[in-house]
């Protein structure tokens, strides 16, 4: 009998602690990226949900972050493009982009939002100009040193008639946290660019690509390709 009078209240705590957990760690909304690449053989795309997450802890000095992957579309006969969760801020890399590019993008398109405002907004927007996240190709995608920097307005070395169609963004359902398997609970975040890119989650092969393009230096290189 001793020992049911502590059901009651650690039941409690149980629920607090999960409770807790859940505000610090829901996304104050998910986006959509998606690529699409004009080719001889129809249009290629490819997309990713990217959910974004305000410090909501109990320490100082906290900052907005990410989870997800880079787009890669696969052009065919070996061709690829790929969209990093990498900025490039006057040519140093900005890896906080991907954390507002949805906000931006819907500024950008008229709307006066602010951050808490974005998971209210809907419909695609274009990612044009300084939004524009770093794109790259990959000679061979199992080799991190053959990415090579493409820009958004000439994709030629990839092949006769291969042009950037558009990158566009969209709001997609938050979901329940940690219960967001798709559907009614919410877009689930995608987990793809390890299948593309095997190499993606290591730093030391991340800082060899990203070097490759102009980058270095960079701790957490990875988060160019993938966040958790």
């Amino acid at each position: 009998m001793n020992m049911l009078k502590w059901v009651g209240p650690v039941g409690l705590l149980a629920a607090l602690v999960i409770g807790d957990q859940i505000r610090i760690n829901r996304p104050a909304h998910k986006y959509r990226l998606t690529m699409e690449v004009d080719t001889p053989d129809g249009v290629k795309s490819a997309s990713h949900v990217v959910s974004v997450h305000p410090y909501r802890g109990y320490q100082p000095g906290g900052k907005v972050t990410s989870r997800g992957d880079a787009v890669v579309v696969d052009l065919g006969g070996g061709r690829n493009l790929a969209a990093l969760m990498l900025h490039d801020d006057k040519g140093s890399a900005d890896f906080d982009g991907a954390n507002f590019v949805a906000m931006r993008a819907y500024q950008a398109a008229g709307r006066k939002i602010a951050f808490r405002d974005v998971s209210s907004q809907t419909g695609a927007v274009p990612v044009t100009g300084e939004l524009m996240p770093v794109l790259a190709s990959f000679t061979d995608p199992r080799d991190a040193s053959t990415m090579r920097r493409m820009q958004p307005d000439d994709l030629s070395s990839l092949g006769a008639g291969v042009r950037l169609r558009g990158v566009t963004v969209e709001t997609v359902a938050n979901g329940f946290w940690p219960v967001d398997f798709g559907g009614v609970l919410g877009a689930p975040v995608t987990r793809s660019v390890t299948a593309k890119l095997p190499w993606a989650d290591s730093e030391v092969e991340a800082a060899r690509a990203v070097t490759a393009v102009g980058f270095s230096d960079l701790l957490e290189a990875s988060r160019a390709f993938t966040r958790k």
